[in-house]
């Protein structure tokens, strides 16, 4: 290998293990100051809050709910390639590579200082990353240079390079593997499932027979927690705990409030089965859930604070600074609009919100369903925006009537015969009256709907079809109790959710 090569390789080599060193060792520093203080979690959730909303989109609609994974490799691929070029800009050019690593780490102090949950402290970790990033750097890239012989020293031997690429490697390991493990939301986790929840005073309805058709292939009427959708902006999950936790209520009212956990589980609770339903939600999609939820009647704290006539607007923040902006008559026109506290039987998952969420029905959850809020205020729609509608999307968002086939699979081969077709539909504080099917081009029929078991869950539905060989295309349309019929028309999701008719192609064998 020539001289010159090898120099740019170990020159690479050296950047990237430096950089990722200083990475590493920086996660570790976040310890004895806080999860939140993680500076790659910085970077990255401020590509999300500063990138351009067809970004978002983009992310949303191509990787749906392992956007923030896709962020994270991403965000992982560019740190690999600035740091290999770092490296080999100090062996050739030296302090251009030192400049680089000073850069980035300017970068996550900026993105440090300008988090929502920012302490003075969270400057350190970015600090030190850098620093042992640089001092990595220009260590290693002195010893690039390869011996020319054992008169001339122009660098270190082979082994000797390996032997400190290896060191610094394990140092990064070990310092990746002991921020994971001691990172992790041991106590909080440990809190969650001690924590004892209140006893509603009004408790769900139990769920009546054939409520669930119980049909192989369809969802269950009910959503268990650990494959309940999930989508928000939190890239690292926030570790909350009850002690910790506040709720400020102020802006437009006549007593500003600040309650503890104990002051809200004073509150009479009650539990409701709810369906939630996201935005993003393509035509036929998956992201909408419905599980059991406790929790406190939101009007019921508001008026706590004496609302102020001219008042329209709850604007909701979460501990990680998202958003949500909702309409007070909807959380006030008699719905069950609740502060979650727990989720089929148990406190809230860590990612559903520990330990307190809001669970509006009939609205979609980007301007409803704040997830570890920590403050109301009490404005106008006039006056303030919410994290998603300052970039473009709906205002007050209420949840489109829809359906969908679960059964049978897409592109699937079915025998002729009797076929049995079933989904679900949902218009949420509306109801689903009826939901009809088209087989090809022939006539809309109706199909047989399960009992409905509130306006604010979704239904299911069957329709028997004696098929034919040859390929056939399903579809499926829902009208609400309103009267109002989903469209045919296929709108996307953006930017108050997504129309048209679910449709299903699969062949029928003779």
């Amino acid at each position: 290998m020539g001289t010159r090569v090898e120099t740019c390789l170990r020159a690479g080599v050296a950047g990237l293990v430096s950089v990722l060193a200083g990475v590493a060792v920086g996660e570790l520093v976040t310890l004895p100051i806080s999860g939140d203080a993680s500076p790659y979690q910085a970077v990255a959730a401020f590509l999300v809050d500063h990138a351009p909303a067809f970004a978002r989109e983009f992310a949303i609609d191509t990787f749906g709910t392992a956007d923030k994974t896709a962020l994270m490799i991403g965000v992982g691929a560019v740190l690999v390639v600035l740091a290999i070029v770092a490296g080999l800009l100090q062996a050739w050019r030296p302090h251009w590579g030192l400049a680089i690593v000073a850069l980035f780490a300017a970068f996550g102090v900026v993105a440090a200082v300008t988090r929502p949950t920012m302490e003075p402290a969270f400057v350190i970790p970015p600090l030190v990353a850098g620093l042992v990033s640089g001092v990595a750097l220009v260590v290693l890239c002195r010893g690039a240079a390869p011996r020319v012989s054992e008169g001339k020293n122009g660098g270190w031997s082979r082994r000797q390079f390996i032997g400190a690429v290896g060191v610094l490697t394990a140092v990064a390991a070990l310092s990746a593997v002991v921020a994971r493990q001691a990172g992790r939301a041991g106590d909080i986790m440990a809190e969650r499932l001690r924590l004892k929840l209140p006893t509603p005073t009004s408790t769900a309805a139990p769920v009546p027979a054939g409520v669930d058709v119980d049909v192989d292939g369809v969802t269950s009427f009910l959503s268990d927690n650990a494959t309940f959708y999930r989508i928000d902006t939190a890239l690292q999950v926030p570790r909350l705990s009850t002690a910790d936790w506040r709720l400020r209520i102020h802006g437009m009212v006549d007593r500003e409030i600040t309650l503890t956990w104990d002051d809200l589980i004073a509150v009479p609770a009650i539990e409701r089965i709810i369906t939630l339903t996201c935005v993003s939600n393509e035509v036929g999609g998956d992201l909408a859930g419905n599980a059991r939820w406790l929790g406190m009647p939101m009007k019921d704290i508001l008026t706590q604070v004496g609302i102020r006539t001219d008042a329209d607007m709850l604007l909701s923040t979460s501990v990680d600074g998202w958003t949500s902006g909702t309409s007070l008559a909807d959380i006030t026109d008699g719905r069950d609009a609740l502060l979650a506290v727990g989720m089929n039987g148990e406190a809230l998952p860590l990612e559903h919100g520990y330990p307190v969420r809001q669970v509006v029905p009939g609205l979609y959850g980007f301007v409803s369903a704040c997830k570890w809020v920590v403050d109301w205020e009490i404005t106008r729609f006039d006056r303030a925006r919410a994290y998603w509608t300052d970039r473009g999307w709906g205002v007050r968002a209420p949840i489109k009537t829809a359906s969908r086939i679960d059964r049978p699979a897409p592109l699937s081969r079915q025998p002729a015969g009797r076929v049995v077709v079933a989904g679900t539909a949902w218009a949420q504080h509306r109801g689903i009256s009826t939901v009809e099917v088209r087989v090809d081009d022939g006539p809309w029929q109706p199909a047989d709907l399960a009992p409905q078991y509130s306006i604010d869950t979704w239904r299911q539905w069957v329709f028997g079809w004696d098929a034919r060989p040859g390929q056939h295309t399903l579809y499926c349309r829902a009208t609400d109790a309103a009267g109002r019929t989903q469209p045919e028309q296929r709108v996307a999701p953006i930017p108050d959710g997504a129309t048209g008719w679910h449709s299903r192609v699969f062949l029928v064998e003779g």
